[in-house]
């Protein structure tokens, strides 16, 4: 039996991918949960006794209790690193690849290899992170024009010098510019291509939290598919992609 504690305002996907829902997250609730899933990775990849690796976080796996204080969930293909162990490889086969690449929250060295670490969840961080700030879903949101995903835009804008244009519309109250650059950078750091380029989520909350801290200039997104139908998928993709049992992926 699997026990929870009642978390009131459900989920976060409620909140942020919902018209009238949306509205009700003025920039510091939304700060303050960013800075709450991060400080929730910190532990589970830093502080806990074990180190653990998610593997499934997205903003249907955050809860929100009655203070929207958010809280990690859904544990089922997690794994626990342990001793000086930082990466691993997994051929259990769950999923087909359009489910899983295409939900926008899978690392592309996860997606294609099978390779996992904690960077593997700091790139999930880093999408969830976008999806916060602009109310909308990574592989849901396209340009038309340019056609590419909120990350291949958010990285557009950052180029260009226009990332408040990134701002959720439906967002009430005041708003710290400052501070919503300084997320959407960290968030383009999070999903850079390269595992080593990405930080750990130590130095994550420390560029969240500190007004004063230094950031590197981010690198372009790791995945940048743009919109594709089902005959350009069944001609690029087949087969499945490694995901994997919870405790036991060898």
């Amino acid at each position: 039996m699997l026990v929870y504690e009642f978390m009131h305002n459900n989920s976060l996907d409620t909140f942020i991918f919902d018209e009238g829902k949306r509205k009700l997250l003025g920039w510091k609730n939304r700060f303050e949960i960013i800075l709450g899933i991060a400080r929730g990775l910190l532990y589970l990849h830093e502080d806990s006794r074990v180190r653990i690796i998610h593997r499934d976080l997205k903003a249907s796996n955050v809860l929100l209790d009655k203070n929207m204080i958010p809280k990690i969930s859904d544990f089922g293909i997690a794994r626990m690193f342990g001793g000086d162990q930082t990466t691993a490889y997994t051929t259990k086969v769950i999923g087909t690849y359009e489910i899983v690449v295409f939900s926008g929250y899978m690392s592309p060295e996860y997606a294609m290899d099978g390779v996992f670490s904690m960077k593997s969840d700091i790139y999930s961080f880093g999408v969830l992170v976008l999806e916060i700030v602009t109310g909308k879903k990574n592989r849901g949101f396209y340009d038309d024009e340019l056609d590419l995903s909120l990350l291949g835009y958010s990285w557009k804008l950052w180029k260009e010098g226009e990332t408040a244009d990134l701002l959720d519309e439906a967002m009430a109250g005041s708003i710290d510019y400052s501070v919503v650059l300084r997320c959407i950078q960290v968030a383009l750091l999070c999903v850079e291509v390269h595992p080593k380029n990405r930080p750990l989520m130590s130095s994550v909350v420390m560029m969240l939290s500190s007004e004063n801290a230094t950031l590197p200039e981010p690198n372009e997104p790791g995945v940048n598919i743009g919109r594709s139908t089902d005959t350009d998928y069944s001609q690029t993709h087949t087969g499945t992609i490694f995901t994997g049992d919870a405790m036991n992926d060898r």
